[in-house]
Parts: structure tokens; sequence; C-alpha cells
């Protein structure tokens, strides 16, 4: 018989005894790997298919254009605010119990979507919602890790989990507008009940994870929270009531204090969320500014498309959500084109050159109205997958080689909250123009210009700082 970790038997002749207390390396685990890919997969797919599903919410619950931007960046700026404090906190439960409360919680907050009565319990839900997939994003990338201790066989699995969240951001829309057309738009949000009893069933059949200390930075994200939710709200409601309203000024104010009190903590915390000093490397300062502006223009423009596509051009749901998906192709070519791209002419060229591509692209949408012949829509937007997918995977190499290893969870951390920011205040900034009049429940096109040429002028601001702040790296 195979000799086991518990086996008694002396050693034979010229072999070493194992102290029982050296680690094991652990098996390679497909179930934690399924586990981890389904959980990313549905808070991906939440975000795309619930944009297509707007119009019918809107029916339902009378929420009027305010309440669907809430519906978007409810959501959102719950998952950007809490991501740079969620790696510590899968750290110190373990990424497996972190996955699994984080997965609990996002499916019961779906189900309170999938039931509420009015707008204002769905943005709760969402809220909820957009907390729960803050902590299932770094959880599932440590469940990965912990599953895999071959560096070969991790690097295919983490492939495999970025090409899942392609696919699922490609097939949401499709897929929102399918349910929301057939079955109601409540549907969309009942289809992750199944997915999450799958996920935490799988997770019941993974490895404990192992316990890290790792300090939490509370006062910094209360502090984060607070500003990103009083900017949120008085971007939304300024549009729609004022910008010199009691509600709206009390908003920026909140928004404001929050934010130096933010700088204050982080300044003297002992581990803060979000070390200061960081940002003062020019590598990391251009990575943050271009991420920002890339997911402005890209997730405002997915905001206005689902309601142009069914507003302005009178389409179904479905039909809709099939129109996302010449573009979704695009974006995932050009994603894996653009790290060879980066290593033949450098990353600078490659980060510069997306952003113009996408701030030319964001141009070439200005003439679109009602009768432009589909093809040319479609045509029209391949710039703007493509300028986006190249930049994005050429600013996350620069910003990971410009900070030392211990910071690179913190600095990916929070790279996808400032992109994240950036996706939910262009929901914000671009319902507010694409109101119609002062009832806020109408759709402009003058409106959706207005926010092409914003997002086409921060890109292009961001382009040049890009190239000026760049121009003595060598970045390869």
């Amino acid at each position: 018989m195979p000799r086991t970790t518990t086996d008694r038997r002396p050693p034979a002749p010229g072999t070493r005894r194992v102290p029982s207390s050296t680690p094991v390396p652990a098996p390679a685990s497909p179930v934690a790997l399924i586990a981890s890919l389904l959980g990313f997969a549905v808070i991906t797919i939440d975000v795309s298919a619930v944009n297509i599903a707007l119009p019918a919410i809107r029916s339902s619950l009378h929420g009027g254009m305010s309440g669907l931007q809430w519906v978007v960046d409810a959501y959102t700026l719950m998952f950007a605010a809490l991501m740079m404090s969620a790696g510590a906190l899968a750290d110190r439960s373990g990424a497996r119990r972190a996955y699994a409360w984080g997965i609990a919680l996002f499916t019961l907050a779906s189900l309170g979507c999938a039931l509420a009565p009015g707008i204002g319990v769905l943005i709760a839900a969402r809220l909820a919602q957009g907390a729960a997939a803050a902590v299932v994003m770094p959880a599932s990338l440590a469940l990965i890790r912990q599953a895999y201790d071959d560096p070969a066989r991790r690097a295919r699995a983490i492939a495999l989990w970025t090409v899942g969240g392609s696919v699922s951001m490609a097939a949401g829309p499709v897929l929102g507008g399918i349910l929301a057309e057939h079955a109601g738009w409540r549907a969309v949000f009942l289809l992750n009940l199944p997915v999450g009893a799958v996920i935490l069933a799988l997770l019941a059949r993974t490895a404990p994870s192992p316990r890290r200390p790792a300090p939490l930075d509370l006062a910094g994200q209360t502090t984060a929270v607070l500003a990103l939710a009083g900017l949120a709200y008085a971007v939304i409601e300024g549009g729609h009531h004022g910008w010199t309203s009691a509600p709206v000024l009390a908003a920026s104010a909140v928004a404001a204090g929050a934010a130096v009190a933010f700088l204050a903590v982080e300044k003297r915390h002992r581990a803060p969320m979000v070390p200061l000093g960081m940002l003062r490397e020019r590598r990391v300062a251009v990575s943050l500014a271009a991420g920002f502006a890339a997911n402005a223009a890209f997730y405002g423009l997915v905001f206005l498309l689902g309601l142009y596509y069914q507003q302005a051009r009178g389409m179904t749901a479905t039909e809709a959500g099939l129109m996302f998906v010449p573009l979704s192709v695009v974006i995932t070519t050009a994603n894996l084109v653009s790290p060879r791209l980066a290593e033949r002419v450098g990353r600078r060229a490659v980060i510069v050159l997306g952003q113009a591509v996408l701030a030319l692209a964001m141009a070439a949408l200005l003439p679109l109205s009602a009768d432009t012949p589909l093809w040319l829509v479609l045509l029209l937007l391949v710039p703007t997958g493509l300028g986006g997918a190249l930049a994005v995977p050429a600013l996350t190499a620069l910003l990971m080689d410009a900070v030392p290893g211990h910071r690179a969870g913190t600095a990916s951390g929070l790279f996808n909250a400032v992109r994240q920011t950036g996706g939910a205040l262009a929901v914000a900034v671009s319902g507010a123009l694409i109101a119609d009049g002062g009832a806020g429940d109408g759709f402009s096109l003058g409106g959706m210009r207005e926010s092409l040429y914003a997002a086409g002028g921060l890109l292009c601001l961001t382009t040049a700082l890009t190239a000026w702040l760049l121009r003595r790296e060598r970045v390869a």
C-alpha cells in the first residue's frame, strides 16, 4: 500500500522522513475554479443585463429617469467604494468564507430586487447587491490562488476566469433583453437565485481557506462611501431638481467634507486603504486618470445605448440586447491583441492610441439619430470597443510595474474602484443630460450628444496628460 501522511512505519533505507508539520501542496481543484468563475459571471452579467431592463423597470415601477440612474449607480457605487477593503476582509475571514457570505448576500439581495414593490426598495436591494459583489470579486481570485499551487495551472485558471468575465459581459445584454421581454424584468434578478445556490453547493466541496491578519481601515472606508454617495446624489438630483436646491447643496457639502476627512484619515492611518504616497508616482496617476476616463466613456455609452435603442428607435428588449454582441466581440478580440501590441510598440503608445481612438469614437457617434441605419450604428461602435480594450490591459500592466509587489493588491483594488467610480458618475451625468425638459422622464438625443461631447473631452484631456507625463518613461 502507498504510505499516507498517517503511516507510522519506518521509512525505507536511504530515505528521509518528512515531518508531519510540513505543508502538503493543495491539489488543483476544478470545483473551486467553477465556483469562482460562476460568481464572477453572475456579478458581471448583472451589470449589463440590468441596463437593458431599465425601460421595463421604468414602466413597471414608474421611477423616472433619476430612479433609473440610481438603479444602476446604487450597485456600481457600493461595488467601487467597498472593493478597496474587500481584499483585506477576504484575508481576515478566509477566501472561501468571504466568498460564501458574499454569494449568499448577493443571492438574497437579488431576491429583494425581484420582489421590490417600488423603485426605492429596488435601489436599496441594489445597494446590497453592490456590497456583496465587492466581496465576491477579490475572494473569487483568492479562491483560485488557494486551489492551484502550480503557477502554470494557476495562470490557465485565471485566464479562464478572465475569459468567463468577458463572455458574461457579452451575454448580459442579450440575456437581459430576452428575460425582460418574455419573462419580465424581475426574471433578470430571479436568475441569480439558482446560480447562487449552485455556487454555495460547490463551495461546500472545497477546502477551507486560511485566515491571515489584515488590518481594516474602517474610518477610511466610511468616508470613501460618504464621499462617493454624496457626489453621486448631487450629480443625479442636481440635473433633475436644480443645482442650487437644498438637498443637492447638502449632498455636495457631505461629499466635500467626507473627501477631506478621507485624505486626513489615510494620512494618519498605520495601514491606510489608499497609501497617498503611491498616488505621487506618475505611472500610478496616469493609470488611475486614464482608467477613470475610459470607464466613464464606455459605461456611460452602454447606459445611453440601452435607452437609445428602445426609446428612440422603438426596439424590443431582445433586439436591443443583440445590438451589443458585435461590440462585445470587438472588445474580447482587442483585449487579446493589446498585450502583444504593447510588446512591439511600447505601453505608452498603446495607452495613448487606445484613449485617442475612444475619444474619436465618441465624436463618430454624434450624428446618431432615430433613423440612422443599423449597420452604420454597429460600424460606428467598433472604435468604442477597440479603443477601451486596447488601453485598459496596458494601463493595468503599467500600474502593476509602478508599485512594489506587496502593494499589488492595494493598487489593483484602487484601480478597479476608480474605474467603477468613473462608470457610476458617467451614468449620473448622462442621465441628467438626456432627461427631457423638467419632467426628467424622457430621452433626448440632444442630451445624448452632450454626454458624448463630455466623454470625448475628458478622453482628450487624459490622452494629452498620458503623452506628457509618460514622455520620459521607458515603458516597455
